[in-house]
Protein backbone atom coordinates (compact mmCIF):
# COMPACT_ATOMS: atom_id res chain seq x y z
CA UNK A 1 0.00 0.00 0.00
CA UNK A 2 1.53 3.82 -0.80
CA UNK A 3 2.02 5.46 2.28
CA UNK A 4 1.87 8.97 2.08
CA UNK A 5 4.73 11.14 4.14
CA UNK A 6 3.62 13.19 6.88
CA UNK A 7 2.02 16.39 5.55
CA UNK A 8 1.24 18.25 8.68
CA UNK A 9 0.89 18.19 12.62
CA UNK A 10 -1.49 18.96 15.45
CA UNK A 11 -0.18 21.96 17.15
CA UNK A 12 -0.22 21.42 21.14
CA UNK A 13 -0.37 24.93 23.22
CA UNK A 14 -0.34 27.95 22.40
CA UNK A 15 2.25 28.88 19.42
CA UNK A 16 5.46 30.41 19.74
CA UNK A 17 5.36 33.94 19.12
CA UNK A 18 7.73 34.59 15.49
CA UNK A 19 10.32 37.43 15.62
CA UNK A 20 12.09 39.29 12.30
CA UNK A 21 14.99 39.95 14.49
CA UNK A 22 18.00 37.89 14.67
CA UNK A 23 19.88 37.99 17.79
CA UNK A 24 18.41 35.01 19.43
CA UNK A 25 20.50 33.15 16.19
CA UNK A 26 23.40 35.63 17.17
CA UNK A 27 23.71 35.08 20.74
CA UNK A 28 24.05 30.90 19.76
CA UNK A 29 26.77 31.51 17.84
CA UNK A 30 28.54 34.49 20.08
CA UNK A 31 28.73 31.69 22.62
CA UNK A 32 30.01 28.72 19.80
CA UNK A 33 29.68 24.78 19.97
CA UNK A 34 26.52 25.33 17.77
CA UNK A 35 24.89 22.33 16.50
CA UNK A 36 23.27 23.41 13.34
CA UNK A 37 20.20 20.87 11.51
CA UNK A 38 19.27 22.37 8.27
CA UNK A 39 16.25 21.28 6.24
CA UNK A 40 14.68 21.73 2.59
CA UNK A 41 14.38 25.47 3.11
CA UNK A 42 17.89 26.45 2.97
CA UNK A 43 18.37 25.13 -0.40
CA UNK A 44 15.31 26.69 -2.23
CA UNK A 45 17.38 29.79 -3.06
CA UNK A 46 19.77 27.24 -5.11
CA UNK A 47 16.30 26.56 -7.06
CA UNK A 48 15.16 23.34 -5.59
CA UNK A 49 11.60 23.56 -3.95
CA UNK A 50 11.38 22.36 -0.28
CA UNK A 51 8.42 20.07 1.00
CA UNK A 52 6.49 21.62 2.79
CA UNK A 53 6.43 25.88 2.67
CA UNK A 54 4.43 27.67 0.30
CA UNK A 55 4.13 25.87 -3.11
CA UNK A 56 6.21 22.78 -1.61
CA UNK A 57 6.37 19.66 -3.71
CA UNK A 58 4.09 17.70 -1.46
CA UNK A 59 0.82 19.67 -2.80
CA UNK A 60 1.32 18.00 -5.98
CA UNK A 61 3.85 14.79 -5.69
CA UNK A 62 4.02 12.40 -3.26
CA UNK A 63 7.91 10.83 -3.11
CA UNK A 64 8.19 7.43 -4.34
CA UNK A 65 8.38 5.03 -1.13
CA UNK A 66 10.75 2.36 -0.02
CA UNK A 67 8.40 -0.15 -0.58
CA UNK A 68 7.10 0.44 -3.99
CA UNK A 69 10.10 0.78 -5.09
CA UNK A 70 11.03 -2.59 -4.89
CA UNK A 71 7.95 -4.32 -4.97
CA UNK A 72 6.71 -2.51 -7.92
CA UNK A 73 8.76 -2.71 -11.53
CA UNK A 74 6.41 -0.10 -13.10
CA UNK A 75 7.04 1.78 -9.91
CA UNK A 76 11.04 1.82 -10.78
CA UNK A 77 10.15 2.65 -14.13
CA UNK A 78 8.78 5.59 -13.31
CA UNK A 79 10.65 6.46 -10.60
CA UNK A 80 14.19 6.01 -12.36
CA UNK A 81 13.34 7.57 -15.15
CA UNK A 82 11.81 10.79 -13.47
CA UNK A 83 15.03 10.70 -11.32
CA UNK A 84 17.31 10.40 -14.57
CA UNK A 85 16.01 13.30 -16.00
CA UNK A 86 15.68 15.29 -12.29
CA UNK A 87 19.42 14.61 -11.75
CA UNK A 88 20.59 17.00 -14.52
CA UNK A 89 18.60 20.48 -13.16
CA UNK A 90 19.28 18.96 -9.35
CA UNK A 91 23.35 18.42 -10.63
CA UNK A 92 23.44 21.90 -11.84
CA UNK A 93 22.31 23.59 -8.60
CA UNK A 94 24.87 25.32 -6.19
CA UNK A 95 25.30 26.46 -3.05
CA UNK A 96 23.28 29.69 -1.89
CA UNK A 97 24.25 32.57 0.83
CA UNK A 98 22.94 30.38 3.60
CA UNK A 99 24.89 27.08 2.87
CA UNK A 100 27.90 29.67 2.25
CA UNK A 101 27.05 31.50 5.65
CA UNK A 102 27.34 27.74 7.19
CA UNK A 103 30.49 27.48 6.16
CA UNK A 104 32.09 30.37 7.27
CA UNK A 105 30.37 29.99 10.59
CA UNK A 106 32.46 26.42 10.26
CA UNK A 107 35.69 28.23 9.62
CA UNK A 108 35.21 30.63 12.04
CA UNK A 109 35.36 27.70 14.91
CA UNK A 110 31.61 28.69 15.75
CA UNK A 111 29.93 25.61 15.16
CA UNK A 112 30.10 21.45 16.80
CA UNK A 113 28.88 20.10 13.82
CA UNK A 114 26.15 20.36 10.73
CA UNK A 115 23.68 17.71 9.98
CA UNK A 116 21.50 18.21 7.44
CA UNK A 117 18.10 16.19 5.96
CA UNK A 118 19.00 17.27 2.85
CA UNK A 119 20.52 14.81 0.11
CA UNK A 120 21.61 17.65 -2.71
CA UNK A 121 25.30 18.18 -1.12
CA UNK A 122 25.53 21.18 -1.37
CA UNK A 123 26.54 21.90 2.35
CA UNK A 124 29.63 20.31 1.41
CA UNK A 125 29.68 22.27 -2.32
CA UNK A 126 30.13 25.03 0.15
CA UNK A 127 32.84 23.80 2.03
CA UNK A 128 30.96 22.77 5.24
CA UNK A 129 33.59 19.46 6.39
CA UNK A 130 32.44 16.62 8.12
CA UNK A 131 28.27 16.98 7.13
CA UNK A 132 26.65 14.58 8.79
CA UNK A 133 23.51 13.07 5.91
CA UNK A 134 20.94 12.20 7.66
CA UNK A 135 18.87 11.16 4.66
CA UNK A 136 22.32 10.11 2.51
CA UNK A 137 22.74 11.56 -0.94
CA UNK A 138 21.67 11.53 -4.27
CA UNK A 139 25.85 11.51 -5.33
CA UNK A 140 25.91 7.97 -5.10
CA UNK A 141 23.68 4.50 -5.84
CA UNK A 142 23.58 1.49 -3.25
CA UNK A 143 22.36 -2.33 -4.21
CA UNK A 144 20.16 -3.50 -2.55
CA UNK A 145 21.27 -7.04 -2.78
CA UNK A 146 25.01 -7.03 -2.87
CA UNK A 147 25.34 -3.32 -0.79
CA UNK A 148 27.94 -1.96 -3.63
CA UNK A 149 28.23 2.14 -3.61
CA UNK A 150 28.74 3.05 -7.28
CA UNK A 151 28.53 7.23 -8.22
CA UNK A 152 25.55 8.17 -9.39
CA UNK A 153 27.86 9.51 -12.32
CA UNK A 154 28.28 5.89 -13.23
CA UNK A 155 25.05 5.26 -13.45
CA UNK A 156 23.43 8.14 -14.91
CA UNK A 157 25.60 7.14 -18.18
CA UNK A 158 24.27 3.86 -18.45
CA UNK A 159 21.16 4.73 -18.30
CA UNK A 160 21.93 7.38 -20.91
CA UNK A 161 23.20 4.45 -22.91
CA UNK A 162 19.97 2.00 -22.34
CA UNK A 163 17.28 5.00 -22.84
CA UNK A 164 18.77 6.87 -26.42
CA UNK A 165 16.70 9.83 -27.27
CA UNK A 166 14.64 9.83 -23.76
CA UNK A 167 14.43 13.78 -23.17
CA UNK A 168 10.99 14.83 -22.25
CA UNK A 169 10.40 18.08 -20.27
CA UNK A 170 9.58 18.33 -17.18
CA UNK A 171 6.82 20.06 -15.39
CA UNK A 172 8.84 20.83 -11.92
CA UNK A 173 11.77 19.27 -9.96
CA UNK A 174 11.59 17.96 -6.66
CA UNK A 175 13.72 18.12 -3.15
CA UNK A 176 14.32 14.56 -3.93
CA UNK A 177 15.52 14.84 -7.25
CA UNK A 178 12.62 13.60 -8.63
CA UNK A 179 10.83 15.39 -12.24
CA UNK A 180 7.22 15.50 -12.36
CA UNK A 181 6.47 13.58 -15.83
CA UNK A 182 3.58 11.96 -17.16
CA UNK A 183 3.19 8.30 -17.54
CA UNK A 184 3.47 8.61 -21.53
CA UNK A 185 6.57 10.97 -20.84
CA UNK A 186 8.16 7.80 -18.95
CA UNK A 187 6.58 5.70 -21.71
CA UNK A 188 9.42 2.01 -22.03
CA UNK A 189 11.86 3.68 -19.86
CA UNK A 190 14.42 1.27 -19.20
CA UNK A 191 15.83 0.37 -15.64
CA UNK A 192 19.23 -1.21 -15.53
CA UNK A 193 20.36 -3.09 -12.10
CA UNK A 194 23.76 -3.76 -10.81
CA UNK A 195 27.01 -4.89 -12.68
CA UNK A 196 28.11 -7.02 -10.09
CA UNK A 197 25.23 -8.97 -8.99
CA UNK A 198 22.31 -8.13 -10.98
CA UNK A 199 20.42 -6.70 -8.09
CA UNK A 200 17.94 -3.65 -7.60
CA UNK A 201 19.45 -0.27 -7.24
CA UNK A 202 18.43 2.89 -5.30
CA UNK A 203 19.97 6.17 -5.12
CA UNK A 204 21.71 5.96 -1.29
CA UNK A 205 19.23 8.26 0.47
CA UNK A 206 16.69 7.44 2.88
CA UNK A 207 13.07 6.60 0.90
CA UNK A 208 9.30 7.99 2.76
CA UNK A 209 8.83 3.97 4.62
CA UNK A 210 12.52 3.65 5.45
CA UNK A 211 14.23 4.47 8.90
CA UNK A 212 17.30 6.62 8.84
CA UNK A 213 20.09 4.01 9.91
CA UNK A 214 20.45 3.23 13.29
CA UNK A 215 24.32 3.80 13.42
CA UNK A 216 23.61 7.11 11.68
CA UNK A 217 21.09 8.11 14.45
CA UNK A 218 22.97 7.36 17.02
CA UNK A 219 25.85 9.42 15.74
CA UNK A 220 23.74 12.56 15.54
CA UNK A 221 22.51 12.06 19.02
CA UNK A 222 26.31 12.24 19.87
CA UNK A 223 26.58 15.68 18.37
CA UNK A 224 23.54 16.76 20.46
CA UNK A 225 25.07 16.03 23.58
CA UNK A 226 28.41 17.21 22.87
CA UNK A 227 26.66 20.50 21.14
CA UNK A 228 26.07 23.68 23.26
CA UNK A 229 23.19 24.80 21.38
CA UNK A 230 21.17 24.01 18.53
CA UNK A 231 20.54 25.91 15.15
CA UNK A 232 17.60 24.49 13.09
CA UNK A 233 17.64 26.36 9.03
CA UNK A 234 14.75 25.61 7.26
CA UNK A 235 12.92 22.76 8.30
CA UNK A 236 9.49 22.14 9.35
CA UNK A 237 10.53 19.23 11.32
CA UNK A 238 7.08 17.67 10.85
CA UNK A 239 8.77 13.80 10.50
CA UNK A 240 10.56 12.79 13.22
CA UNK A 241 13.89 12.10 12.05
CA UNK A 242 14.88 15.71 13.10
CA UNK A 243 12.26 16.63 15.57
CA UNK A 244 13.98 13.80 17.74
CA UNK A 245 17.11 16.17 17.83
CA UNK A 246 15.28 19.47 18.81
CA UNK A 247 13.62 17.17 21.31
CA UNK A 248 16.67 15.84 22.88
CA UNK A 249 18.47 19.36 23.00
CA UNK A 250 15.61 20.69 24.58
CA UNK A 251 15.23 17.45 27.34
CA UNK A 252 18.71 18.70 28.00
CA UNK A 253 18.21 22.22 28.91
CA UNK A 254 19.98 23.11 25.40
CA UNK A 255 19.09 26.03 23.72
CA UNK A 256 17.25 25.88 20.52
CA UNK A 257 16.40 28.48 17.91
CA UNK A 258 15.15 28.08 14.39
CA UNK A 259 14.90 29.80 11.64
CA UNK A 260 12.35 29.76 9.54
CA UNK A 261 9.09 31.26 7.80
CA UNK A 262 6.92 29.37 9.03
CA UNK A 263 5.86 27.55 12.22
CA UNK A 264 7.52 24.46 12.92
CA UNK A 265 6.47 21.48 14.55
CA UNK A 266 9.27 21.95 16.70
CA UNK A 267 8.73 25.49 18.08
CA UNK A 268 6.95 24.67 21.68
CA UNK A 269 10.69 22.97 22.30
CA UNK A 270 12.42 25.83 21.19
CA UNK A 271 14.05 29.53 22.77
CA UNK A 272 13.49 31.62 19.53
CA UNK A 273 11.80 31.07 15.85
CA UNK A 274 13.05 33.50 13.65
CA UNK A 275 10.88 34.18 11.17
CA UNK A 276 13.32 35.62 7.95
CA UNK A 277 14.57 34.75 4.73
CA UNK A 278 17.49 32.10 5.01
CA UNK A 279 20.08 33.55 2.73
CA UNK A 280 20.15 37.22 3.90
CA UNK A 281 20.06 36.60 7.19
CA UNK A 282 22.91 34.26 7.60
CA UNK A 283 24.84 36.58 5.34
CA UNK A 284 24.26 38.84 7.93
CA UNK A 285 25.22 37.24 10.86
CA UNK A 286 28.60 35.56 9.11
CA UNK A 287 29.44 38.90 8.69
CA UNK A 288 29.47 40.58 11.70
CA UNK A 289 32.59 41.39 13.53
CA UNK A 290 32.34 38.99 16.13
CA UNK A 291 32.73 36.08 13.65
CA UNK A 292 35.59 37.47 11.84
Amino acid sequence: MRMRPTLRWTPVGDPLPATTDPAPAAELLDAGGVLVLSGAGLSTESGIPDYRGEGGSLSRHTPMTYQDLVSSPQARRRYWARSHLGLRTFGRARPNAGHLAVAAFERHGLLSGVVTQNVDGLHQAAGSAGTVELHGGLDRVVCLACGARTPRGELAARLTAANPGFDPVAAAINPDGDADLTDEQVGDFRVVDCTGCGGLLKPDVVFFGENVPAERVEHCRNLVRRAESLLVLGSSLTVMSGLRFVRQAADAGKPVVLINLAPTRGDRHARARVALPLGPTLTGLAGRPSTG
